[in-house]
């Protein structure tokens, strides 16, 4: 399409999109992490994934926009790089627990509850950034009422629980917990998210960053609690053969990682967060229609199942449709100038890439030919991890899992095609 199209799409619209992508392909990263069941460490499936993320977070910017226009990103504003770090290690954290809800409750259970990180979301992004400060009753009803119907919704999936669990009832309760914490971790990594991009900041600079954090904290956790680096060592020799499906795991959630991003940066995270929360169905479909996690437990229990994931669907559906209007976004402007204020940022230069546009100076920066190298080293890492990969002792229905990735890779390449031609990814 021309640039015509860039004008007309709207950025709430685009946020929109992208978040939808998002649900989809964070919903798809968690798949693997069914391997807890037949025994490995939840800190090994953890360390894992977040080695897989690691290699995405560097190889996927650096196709996008190239090293050098991430690097001159981030010497632009370097204060946010420490942000980043801690935005990493909060989402580590959070993964680890989502392996334990996982384990105690099951996939179709543990989405839900973890996806409660709108509501902490939707509070830091009212406090800190201006969100919904100036908007109208209207979409102060859509967002409140969103957010009730989330909580309603976890509510009706934490009660399901007493009926999925076959083992004892404390380890439900601790499943619930962890997937409750997961859900305050991720809502508070948010914050170092919308700092970042109210400064000017681009999604793939910032992630490039951030997985230095995830990946350091996941390695400390695997050490301390997975009983030191003998233990740890011969645990992933151990999963050798299991490795590729984490670390492709991993690369599915730097993929929706990203959209989410996006649909942060311009729709805010009080709106943002909830759509991509839609991973909930997505995770219910993995769970439920490919690893068959509802067959075994009564009509009762899959019916709280359903009826809480389409309470809490409906609660960010409806949050998305509440399009900030014209006193919102000035609240935002405002938050937008503190930062620059702040730490001395160009007003009119972080304004641009809030709209979508790149900075000048970031762009026409050139691959090097060692980027290419990277990359066609993370693909044989890929096909190494591949050629050794064994098929686990997990029973899934090959056909649903079909069906799952073409609609994921569908949206991809859709959300992919549409935020490329209005943003350039920016």
């Amino acid at each position: 399409m021309t640039s015509d199209y860039r004008s007309t799409l709207s950025l709430h619209r685009l946020g929109v999109i992208c978040g939808l992508a998002a649900g989809a392909w964070l919903g798809a990263a968690e798949a693997p992490t069914k391997l807890v069941t037949v025994g490995f460490s939840p800190f090994i499936i953890s360390l894992g994934m977040v080695a897989g993320v690691f290699v995405a977070r560097w190889t996927v910017p650096m196709a996008l926009k190239g090293t050098g226009y991430i690097l001159s990103d981030l010497r632009e504003k370097k204060h946010l790089i420490v942000w980043a770090i801690l935005a990493g290690m909060l989402w580590a954290v959070a993964n680890t627990l989502t392996v334990f809800a996982i384990r105690n409750v099951g996939l179709s259970i543990a989405f839900p509850l973890w996806n409660t990180n709108s509501l902490v979301g939707l509070f830091w992004g009212w406090l800190l950034f201006g969100e919904l400060r100036g908007a109208g009753a209207a979409q102060w009803a859509k967002v409140l009422g969103g957010a009730a119907a989330i909580v309603v919704g976890a509510c009706v999936l934490a009660a399901a629980t007493q009926h999925q669990s076959n083992g004892p009832a404390n380890a439900a309760t601790l499943g619930i917990l962890a997937a409750l914490g997961a859900g305050l971790m991720w809502g508070t990594m948010y914050i170092p998210y919308r700092k970042a991009y109210i400064s000017g900041m681009n999604p793939l600079s910032f992630v490039t960053v951030f997985t230095f954090g995830e990946l350091s904290t996941v390695f400390v956790l695997a050490l301390v609690f997975g009983g030191g680096v003998d233990t740890v060592m011969a645990d992933l020799t151990r999963a050798r053969p299991a490795l590729f499906w984490l670390f492709l795991g991993g690369f599915c959630w730097v993929l929706g990682d990203l959209f989410q991003q996006y649909a942060a940066k311009y729709i805010g995270i009080g709106r943002g967060i909830p759509l991509s929360n839609t991973n909930q169905l997505w995770g219910l479909a993995w769970g439920a229609l490919v690893f068959g996690e509802l067959s075994g437990i009564g009509t009762t229990a899959q019916v709280l199942v359903v009826a809480g994931s389409l309470i809490m669907i409906a609660g960010a559906i409806a949050i998305s449709f509440a399009e900030a209007p014209a006193g919102e976004q000035a609240s935002w402007d405002k938050a937008m100038n503190r930062e620059c204020e702040r730490y001395g940022l160009d007003a009119k230069s972080v304004a641009a890439s809030l709209q979508g546009h790149d900075n000048e100076k970031h762009t026409g920066k050139g691959r090097r030919p060692w980027e290419w190298l990277i990359a066609a080293g993370a693909i044989g890492l890929f096909v190494w991890l591949g050629i050794g990969a064994e098929r686990q002792a997990i029973s899934a229905n090959l056909a649903w899992m079909a069906v799952l990735i073409v609609a994921s890779l569908g949206l991809l390449i859709a959300a992919g095609v549409i935020l490329w031609r209005r943003t350039r990814f920016s």
